[in-house]
Parts: structure tokens; C-alpha cells; sequence
């Protein structure tokens, strides 16, 4: 049999003139047989071709397109030519003079094309087959593109991309590490990166000024929707620099990869934050700003009344949801409430204003005029329910920013388009652990604080002490952690000592770093911005896992191949490992 070589992807078909002889190869995507007629749409990864088959067919190969079926893989030839039903951009038919059929398919564990989509685990189990559906090949061909797009930009700005181990020593990041023991070290073991921080810095103390790499990154924590044991890292670092400069040169990247992949313009420079800023008006680092739905403080006004609750509280704010008097009856709020609790709020008191005066559940501890003031306060108008909370302000804070989320959503009010970015800056370098009553480090050790707030760390009061670090939020989603990094020595120093580490932890978890420091460093920064998560987002998707070709369900399983699986004694015994 003649062996046939493909001339045309399917999709661009409809670039070629009518009468002009193609080749190409596929999948089944469907066929129709109508008895002295076949239609066969053939798919590959650029898209869908009809191919036809007549009365006027050669036999042999007639019958050999009324045996394919879904799934199977197909080369042919044949004649362009137009349709006679023009089907949108598919203009263009495929009459076929050679048909061959190069693996059949067994039947299929599920409909692959369907709306009807099958449940995850088997999609998972065969994720083989559920990577030829459309839509997952879209989200990866994106995720190439945003990729390639990266690269182009960072190379056009003078960085150079350089690989950093992936079998390093452990250091705490914040996870857990993935360990990996070593057989030629007895009792000893290599981590995976959480990222490349520390060897991006190295990388600048050796002068090579910007440094980019598409990092793979490992954390050893409970998954979710927009989190995986593995990820990518669009990592860099910038020497003489300090933060607007980074935020410069992030601004640009944004700008290009939307124009590039998304071919859609976006305004700059991007909105700023300060930490406190974005905690007082959305209870979160990470807010959806697409909608409204502010944390509103009314503290005063409402220490004026007689509700014990409000009396006691350090602070008491409010979300107002706008028309949602209708929508949240008193049903619906009671459930709001009960999921306010479950997150560790006290509860919550409410404001309903769906008839011609408000509803409000301390209205008898306040007067007619006290309550005006703090509607006006919220503002909370007819039709409009306000939802409050008082506590400690860190706890309030928590607490609205969690129910702005949950009620937007129950309301509909969050948009399914749009790209909001912002940057929160001036973060706290430390953060309170009520746990061991101690403060620890937010970011990592290296972190620069503001040159103000140096005052802070040998008197204590940590919680005034902020660093010049920075994350990029999109849609609710933070994408982009960074910083402006220590590199002078004594300074270094009194950081170690704020954080409780002793000389001998130093030396065992930065030792080298530190020494590498003793021959002079360059003032540098640089960010991590998670590829994954912007891809899931410019992709509309709901989960890592539509946008990562192999991924992991909630266990840390990869059901396709059986991952994390059992090794065999001799291998445990090379690695000087037993099993309890």
C-alpha cells in the first residue's frame, strides 16, 4: 500500500484552492454514513475537515471509510472543493481518492466529545483521551502560547534564562518540602525547590544582572482548585533595582502577554495597594475587584448604641449587597450567618431593607436616628442588604472578606469576564502565629524592609515593620509574590535575631548564601508568578487541573499512571530506608 504523507493540518484546509490535491491525518471526530454517502469529519490539533466519499469512490477505499470509527486514526487524500452547505469557516470539503486506516480504536470508557461531560476520575484515569477533547487543547495550546510569549519578552528586555537545581537542600519557604533521600549520603536527602529563590540570588551576586527561568516548583500541601504539588514559576530577579523598577518591568510583561495572547489592550501603570489599604476595603490580600461590595468601618456610630456586641468589639464593619434585599430573605441570611460561623466568625448582624423601612436584627438596642446614622454610613439604601460583623479587627477583616466572596457569588454579581489586576505593596514583614504566641516571617529571611521601620526590630513591636515585598492579584487569584532583597550583612543579622534563629541554624539552612554575600552583592529584586494560575484565568477555566496536561487530584494522585506508587525492598534498601 502506497504510504501516504500529510501535505495539510485540517484545520488550515481551508487555505488551500479548490481543485488542489491534500493530505491529511487525524482522528475520527464523526461519521455519517448515508448509505451511497459518507461523511467523515476528521480532527488533529488545528482543527476539523470534512471528508467526503460518493458513488463515485473508488470501492476499496468506500468501503474502508464505511468501517472507521470514532476515534480512529486516518491518513487521506484527495480534491478540495466547496462545499455545497457552507458550515460558518468550513468552506472547504475534502473528496477523497486514498483513505487509510492506521489504528482503530477500542470503545471508547466514555463519550469524549459530549456536553454531557463523564465524571473527573475516569476522565483522570484516561487522561489520554480526555486531553483530545477541544476545549482541554485549547487551554494547553494557550498555555504554549503564554509561554512563548514570556520568553520573548524577558529575552527582548537583556535576561538571561538559566536552570537552577532541581535536587537542592531543604530551607523553609513556608511548605513542606518534597524530600528525596540520597543513596550515596546515608541518612541524607535532597528537597525539591518550593522555588529558586535562594540560587536567584546567588545568580545576581555572580553578576549576571536578570536572570528569568520557567521554574518547576514542588510544595508538599493540601491541593485545590488553584493550587498543585507541582507547578510552574515564572521566576526572575533584577539587579539595581528597587520595587518600582520590578513593578515597571511586570507592568510591561502584563501588558504584552495580554496584547500577544489575548489580544486585548489593557490600561497601565496598574492600580496600587497598600496592604493595609486592600485588608480595610476588602478583608483580603487578594480581592476580585471586578465588583464593589467595600468593607465599610462605622466603629463610632455604632459604639453609640446599646448593643453589647458592638461595645465590646475592637472593630465593627459592614459589605453592602446592593438590590439583594429580594434575593436574601431572612432564610438566606440565616444560612450566610451559619456559613460566617463556620469560617470562625462569632456571627453576623444584618441590616434588610426590603419594605419601606429596615429590617435590622439590633434594632432594638438602637434608636430611629442611630440607625439612620449608620445606614447612611454603610450606605445601605432601600432594597440593599448590609451584612456586619464586630470582633478584633484582624478577625472582622477575615470574616467580610470572606462573605463579600460568598455573597457576590450567591448573587451572581461576579463577572465571568474581565481582568482586573492589582498590586498590593508594603507588606508586613512579620505576621502573629496566636498559636505559639510568637511572630514569624511572612516572606523569607531575605526580605528588605522599609528603611522607617528599622527602628521596630530591636524594640519588639514587629507588627509596625514592613518590607518592600509585593504581590500581583488578578480576579481574586494572587498570581505574583515578590520582593526587594537584604544584602547588607549587619542588617541580615538583626533580622536572623528578630526571627529567633541561631548561629548554628543560620549557617546550616544559609550558610553558603551568607558566605556568598561576604564578596558583595548588587541591590536586587525579583517576583514568582505562578504560569499555571495565569493561564487558568485567561483560559476562564475553574481549576489547575484544565490547564496542566498530567495533574494531580485532591490526594496528590495521578490516577493515570498510579501515582505515587510502591517500590520494591531492594530499592528501599539502596536508599537505606525501611517501612514501619
Amino acid at each position: 500500500m502506497k504510504h501516504l504523507k500529510r501535505t495539510h493540518y485540517c484545520g488550515e484546509v481551508i487555505k488551500a484552492e479548490a481543485g488542489e490535491s491534500v493530505t491529511v491525518g487525524g482522528f475520527v471526530n464523526r461519521v455519517r454514513d448515508k448509505g451511497g454517502l459518507i461523511f467523515i469529519d476528521l480532527r488533529d490539533i488545528t482543527g476539523i475537515v470534512q471528508l467526503v466519499f460518493d458513488d463515485t469512490t473508488d470501492r476499496s477505499v468506500f468501503e474502508r471509510a464505511g468501517g472507521a470509527k470514532n476515534e480512529y486514526v486516518l491518513m487521506a487524500s484527495g480534491l478540495v472543493r466547496t462545499r455545497e452547505n457552507v458550515n460558518k469557516e468550513k468552506d472547504v470539503e475534502i473528496f477523497v481518492t486514498d483513505l487509510q486506516i492506521l489504528s482503530k480504536s477500542a470503545p471508547l470508557p466514555y463519550e469524549i466529545h459530549s456536553d454531557k461531560k463523564a465524571n473527573e476520575e475516569l476522565r483522570l484515569k484516561h487522561r489520554s483521551l480526555d486531553l483530545r477533547n477541544a476545549d482541554l487543547q485549547k487551554n494547553l495550546i494557550l498555555r504554549h502560547n503564554l509561554a512563548k510569549a514570556t520568553r520573548d519578552y524577558f529575552y527582548a528586555n537583556r535576561f538571561y534564562e538559566i536552570e537552577t537545581p532541581m535536587f537542592i537542600k531543604s530551607t523553609p519557604e513556608g511548605a513542606r518540602d518534597f524530600l528525596v533521600p540520597s543513596r550515596l549520603h546515608e541518612g541524607k536527602f535532597y528537597a525539591l525547590p518550593q522555588s529558586p529563590q535562594i540560587y536567584k540570588q546567588l545568580l545576581m551576586i555572580s553578576g549576571f544582572d536578570r536572570y528569568i527561568q520557567l521554574a518547576r516548583c514542588f510544595r508538599d500541601e493540601d491541593n485545590r482548585a488553584d493550587r498543585q504539588p507541582e507547578f510552574t514559576q515564572i521566576d526572575l530577579e533584577m539587579s539595581f533595582v528597587d520595587v518600582d523598577d520590578v513593578l515597571d518591568m511586570l507592568e510591561g510583561f502584563v501588558g504584552y502577554i495580554m496584547r500577544e495572547v489575548m489580544k486585548i489592550d489593557i490600561a497601565t501603570p496598574l492600580p496600587r495597594l497598600t496592604y493595609d489599604e486592600v485588608i480595610a476595603r476588602y478583608g483580603t490580600d487578594k480581592p476580585d475587584t471586578r465588583y464593589g461590595m467595600e468593607i465599610t468601618d462605622f466603629t463610632e456610630a455604632a459604639k453609640q448604641t446599646e448593643f453589647v456586641v458592638f461595645k465590646d468589639a475592637e472593630a465593627i464593619r459592614g459589605i453592602v449587597a446592593k438590590g439583594g434585599a429580594a434575593a436574601l430573605t431572612r432564610k438566606e441570611i440565616d444560612k450566610l450567618i451559619e456559613f460566617a460561623k463556620g469560617i470562625g466568625s462569632k456571627g453576623l448582624s444584618y441590616i434588610r431593607w426590603h419594605e419601606d423601612a429596615p429590617n435590622c436584627s439590633f434594632a432594638k438596642f438602637a434608636t430611629e436616628q442611630q440607625l439612620a446614622e449608620i445606614c447612611k454610613l454603610l450606605g445601605c439604601e432601600k432594597g440593599d442588604v448590609a451584612l456586619i460583623a464586630a470582633d478584633k479587627c484582624k478577625a472582622v477583616s477575615r470574616v467580610l472578606g470572606a462573605m463579600r466572596t460568598q455573597t457576590a457569588g450567591q448573587l451572581g454579581m461576579i463577572p465571568e469576564t474581565g481582568y482586573n489586576y492589582l498590586w498590593i505593596t508594603e507588606m508586613p514583614f512579620f505576621e502573629f502565629n496566636d498559636e505559639t504566641n510568637e511572630w514569624d516571617a511572612m516572606h523569607h529571611p531575605f526580605t528588605m524592609p522599609h528603611d522607617d521601620c528599622l527602628q521596630y526590630l530591636e524594640s519588639g513591636d514587629f507588627g509596625k515593620v514592613y518590607a518592600k515585598a509585593y504581590d500581583l492579584v488578578l480576579n481574586g487569584t494572587e498570581l505574583c509574590s515578590g520582593s526587594i532583597r537584604i544584602t547588607d550583612a549587619e542588617l541580615q543579622e538583626r533580622m536572623f535575631k528578630a526571627l529567633r534563629l541561631t548561629p548554628e541554624e543560620i549557617e546550616s539552612k544559609f550558610g553558603f548564601l551568607i558566605d556568598a554575600y561576604r564578596f558583595a552583592a548588587p541591590p536586587h529584586g525579583g517576583a514568582g508568578i505562578g504560569l499555571d494560575r495565569l493561564a487558568m484565568i485567561l483560559c476562564g477555566a475553574k481549576s489547575l487541573r484544565d490547564v496542566t496536561a498530567f495533574p494531580k487530584t485532591k490526594d496528590a494522585s495521578e490516577l493515570m499512571s498510579g501515582s505515587p506508587g510502591e517500590v520494591d525492598m531492594k530499592q528501599l534498601e539502596e536508599l537505606h530506608l525501611k517501612l514501619k
